[in-house]
């Protein structure tokens, strides 16, 4: 096996003919063009690759991979070609797990999509401990669910703790502003999640619990932001937000890795605010009457995606509370450009990897909150347009 140094790559993107792999290809070619990592593209088809290459506009000497997850050799000679991998290809628990083995394996470092969390603890159950020996770093979720909440919470217990000495115990994700739209992938993902609990009914308590990612470790009983409620200090309605049960993982996840620095009594949630008074109140209801079927009697298919108008116009606004016991408030605010889902997760993947290539972490199957920390929150903020700030 080739020593990671020595490899031909520094990133190879696995899905770059999908919707989403698409993107995180196009910004790579546009962003870095001429300077930054040796990258490559690829997928299943090498004519669909060079047909892709050529959409973007992507140098005409870009590499293509031909690797397919159902041929594990093709799976092992990806992984050996680079030291980081990127891949789109979900729904993971369909096709992620030859390529997650084979970076493992192989000591590759991995950024993924995944808002799965039945199949992310399969994964870390399976492979923690040999992503550990080999020093493979696993960054599960490393787009809009779960990074701008992950990262939101890392920056401000980071500023709890130097302005008061201590972290928040409890902190409130509240989304205030979010215009996107959902892509055929994470409808696919969803009903596939759906039929592994069908199959596997051990999954349904990972899927319950803020703490499903925490293995050996159970903390405090949650607030779960099921029913809409009143938030007196911010003055409006809040509902349920949709991706509420995976981001809270991640980020019970990260605050376990790191040795609990937001304390082992921490609590956390998340909702969406609407408005104040009566219309607050009917939106916030009507969001969680919709949240039971959230794609509609037709969804989209696996590759289809907001149009390029769509994207741009998109943005997302997550506010951060930080509450002590005593009444002090700290408020930290997250803010991104483009369609959350797509535009702006196409970027944050694509830094994940970039900032992968440069992380002294050890290895293990973890977050991008706790690999990486204020190093991606740095690169988001310089090439992503995605801001982290204190409000005062």
């Amino acid at each position: 096996m080739t020593a990671k140094a020595d490899r031909p790559f520094d990133i190879v993107v696995y899905g770059a003919t999908g919707y989403t792999g698409r993107l995180v290809a196009e910004y790579l070619a546009h962003h870095y063009q001429g300077k930054g990592p040796k990258w490559a593209m690829a997928g299943r088809s090498a004519e669909k690759l060079a047909e892709v290459r050529d959409l973007i506009g992507a140098p005409a000497d870009t590499p293509l991979v031909v690797a397919n997850s159902d041929d594990p050799a093709s799976m092992q000679a990806l992984a050996e070609s680079t030291r980081v991998v990127v891949t789109t290809v979900g729904p993971y628990q369909l096709y992620g797990e030859p390529l997650l083995k084979a970076c493992v394996a192989a000591g590759t470092d991995y950024a993924d999509l995944c808002g799965e969390p039945g199949w992310m603890r399969e994964m870390i159950d399976a492979y923690h401990e040999q992503a550990k020996a080999s020093g493979a770093r696993i960054a599960f979720s490393s787009g809009f669910d779960s990074i701008p909440f992950d990262l939101g919470v890392f920056m401000l217990q980071k500023e709890a703790k130097a302005r008061f000495g201590s972290p928040a115990p409890r902190v409130k994700g509240r989304v205030r502003a979010m215009q996107g739209t959902f892509s055929g992938g994470t409808a696919a993902s969803l009903t596939e999640t759906m039929k592994a609990v069908a199959r596997k009914p051990s999954l349904i308590p990972i899927l319950q619990s803020p703490f499903g990612l925490t293995p050996g470790f159970e903390g405090p009983s949650q607030p779960m932001g099921l029913l809409p409620e009143y938030d007196d200090k911010l003055g409006k309605w809040a509902a349920p937000f949709i991706m509420a049960t995976i981001n809270t993982k991640n980020v019970h996840r990260t605050n376990f890795l790191l040795g609990h620095p937001y304390g082992a009594d921490f609590k956390y949630d998340e909702m969406m605010l609407t408005s104040p008074g009566e219309l607050g109140e009917k939106a916030a209801h009507a969001v969680a009457e919709m949240l039971k079927n959230p794609f509609g009697a037709k969804p989209p298919k696996p590759g289809e995606g907001p149009t390029p108008e769509e994207r741009e116009n998109g943005f997302y606004d997550v506010l951060f509370v930080g509450e002590w016991p005593e009444g002090t408030e700290l408020r930290y605010g997250v803010k991104g450009r483009y369609d959350p889902g797509y535009g702006s997760t196409s970027r944050m993947i694509a830094e994940t990897g970039i900032a992968l290539l440069e992380c002294q972490a050890p290895g293990g199957i973890a977050t991008p909150g706790a690999l990486l920390g204020e190093a991606l929150v740095k690169r988001l903020q310089d090439h992503a347009e995605i801001t982290f700030a204190v409000e005062e």
